[in-house]
């Protein structure tokens, strides 16, 4: 079973920062964006293979974000369009700052547990999936 938050994050709020306040505050255990719409000003992102993060000035239409998301840890990547139209995509990091507004609504999966664990076969954090007894998510 799904259920959902949807939250409204306004000029200078950091995209990320409030994201992963929000899952902590209500206990999110396992949830994926289901949708954002908004506009950055600076927006700060890690290219594929990457290891420095970029940091972006200007304005930018959200095209897209995506993840997944838990009090145990996230993973987030994010499309963003230029004035031109022109269009990125990278690993979210903090430092990401709301222009106008981020409309964003998270789908909270019951059941399960999102989990941050190290995979020595990539040397990252990955996702592990726990599934919870209780069916409820919560832990």
């Amino acid at each position: 079973m799904m259920t959902s938050i949807a939250v409204r994050l306004r000029p200078g709020q950091d995209l990320l920062i409030e994201l992963e306040r929000l899952v902590e505050e209500q206990a999110v255990d396992a949830a994926c964006v289901l949708t954002c719409v908004g506009s950055l000003t600076t927006a700060v992102l890690r290219f594929a293979n990457q290891e420095n993060a970029e940091v972006l000035h200007g304005h930018f239409e959200i095209v897209s974000l995506t993840g997944v998301l838990s009090r145990h840890g996230s993973h987030c990547h994010i499309a963003l369009s230029d004035e031109s139209g022109r269009t990125v995509g990278a690993h979210l990091l903090e430092g990401c700052t709301v222009y106008t507004t981020a409309e964003i609504v998270l789908g909270v999966c019951s059941g399960v547990r999102f989990l941050r664990t190290h995979d020595s076969e990539t040397g990252f954090p990955e996702l592990e999936i726990e599934v919870v007894a209780s069916g409820k998510g919560e832990g």
